[in-house]
């Protein structure tokens, strides 16, 4: 019997135009929401393509709830360092009544800010419409047109129309996991090029809980599963369980699973059979660690899972090289660059085999590092920049600068540059990096310059 062949021929077809556009950008994460807005406040004729019928990345569609990165610890005090774009987005979430106050996080040393999911829809919806930026809901990347081995001219994507193309002179690859940058042919890693990602997580969200009785349980839940598992021999899916109120406190959101393969290994965020099993594992594991905390703390006899996220959170897969990849040396060293576009404060978050491991910088130190310019600028494509958790950034840097506060950032940057790229008929690397800083800073960007 002959062998079944593993590839087939897919007839050449004509792909209809969906748009001619100035800047094309990809991923509605938070650096693709900022990349959007700066590049249609700026008057450009702008398109966000979104595979989601929404916005937030992993904020929405991985049930995160919480902007991490947005706050330093300043020697010893805490302030947020992450401005621009998010400004406007924090202060909709408040009018809205929204946004959790500021709380301490990771070891009380750091502060994170939750908000409700659906208002952080609406607030980026609203945003963007405003910027006059035309949003692509339900829109897949599936690949590229090139018109020389360095300059993309179209973006192509899947929707329920079937392929269409999108042209452009600019291109943002906000995918989180690098694909545009991949398949123009820029150089990329995948975790820590040993076999090793950090491991991704299903969030969900509990109601019904009766939060005086329960009072402050986000303590005693990481003590109650490490006393059962000293009583029992049980092993929760990882350490350092986060589980916290919401807005509104009967609702608590729960990060406190850890997806691995049966082998053991980090799910693989880019493979479609283990991100498959991922979503299946990933929803046991919500449903036996849920279990265990109704059953033993206080205030939570009444509460249900009222929601699992539609998305296993991916936390690595591919890292673009680009001119200068962020480490996790520059991280702690809280480093300056003469390219800053931003500031992150946030520690390294290794997600290990059934633990996650925090890496400050020193007690006393500033407590964060400025974001270089060059590592949204991969090699070998001159008209793309990368963004978010797929940036210029080594496996170590990239478990602190991956999170929400330094994309919002990252994104701003792109944005700008790309404005600043088409007037002055310019690529993104010889864009003047002083007029960009002088842009960022005028848009209450804070550069972290004079400390």
């Amino acid at each position: 019997m002959n062998q079944m062949p593993r590839t087939i021929e897919e007839p050449a077809r004509s792909i209809p135009l969906f748009g001619d556009f100035e800047i094309v950008v990809a991923g509605g994460g938070p650096a693709g929401i900022a990349a959007a807005i700066a590049a249609g406040r700026a008057g450009r004729k702008t398109v966000l393509i979104e595979r989601y019928g929404f916005l937030g990345g992993a904020g929405t569609a991985a049930g995160l709830s919480t902007f991490c990165g947005l706050h330093s610890n300043v020697r010893g005090e805490h302030v947020r360092t992450t401005r621009g774009v998010v400004d406007d987005i924090l202060g909709r979430l408040e009018e809205m009544e929204r946004l959790n106050p500021p709380h301490l996080s990771v070891q009380q040393r750091i502060q994170a800010q939750a908000y409700d999911i659906s208002a952080y829809k609406i607030a980026v919806d609203e945003l963007l419409v405003a910027a006059n930026v035309t949003i692509l809901y339900h829109a897949y990347a599936a690949s590229i047109v090139m018109a020389s081995p360095e300059e993309i001219t179209a973006l192509i994507v899947e929707t329920k129309q079937g392929r269409l193309a999108i042209t452009g002179k600019i291109f943002i690859d906000g995918t989180g996991d690098g694909d545009i940058a991949a398949w123009a042919g820029a150089p990329y890693e995948v975790g820590d090029n040993h076999g090793n990602m950090l491991y991704p997580t299903t969030m969900y969200r509990i109601n019904g809980v009766d939060h005086q009785t329960a009072g402050r349980a986000w303590e005693n839940i990481p003590r109650l599963m490490e006393e059962e598992e000293q009583r029992t021999g049980k092993n929760f899916p990882r350490k350092k369980p986060i589980v916290r109120p919401q807005k509104n406190p009967i609702e608590w959101r729960a990060n406190l699973t850890q997806i691995k393969n049966p082998d053991g290994t980090a799910v693989n965020g880019l493979d479609a059979r283990e991100m498959s099993y991922g979503e299946i594992e990933g929803r046991r594991q919500c449903w036996e660690t849920f279990s265990f905390i109704k059953s033993v703390t206080p205030g939570f006899e009444k509460a249900y899972i009222v929601e699992i996220a539609p998305q296993i959170g991916i936390r690595e897969t591919r890292r673009v090289v680009a001119e200068y990849m962020l480490s996790v040396e520059d991280i702690l060293g809280c480093r300056d660059f003469e390219d800053s576009i931003g500031v992150n404060g946030w520690p390294v978050e290794a997600h290990e085999a059934g633990d996650v491991r925090f890496v400050f910088a020193a007690v006393g130190s500033r407590g964060y590092n400025q974001i270089p310019y060059r590592i949204l600028l991969p090699q070998n494509v001159e008209n793309l920049f990368v963004i978010g958790r797929c940036a210029g950034m080594t496996h170590e840097g990239q478990s602190s600068a991956r999170v929400s506060g330094p994309c919002f950032s990252m994104g701003q940057a792109a944005g700008t540059a790309a404005d600043i790229a088409l007037a002055d008929n310019v690529t993104p690397r010889k864009v003047d990096t002083a007029k960009l800083k002088s842009r960022l800073k005028a848009d209450g960007v804070f550069l972290g310059e004079g400390e």
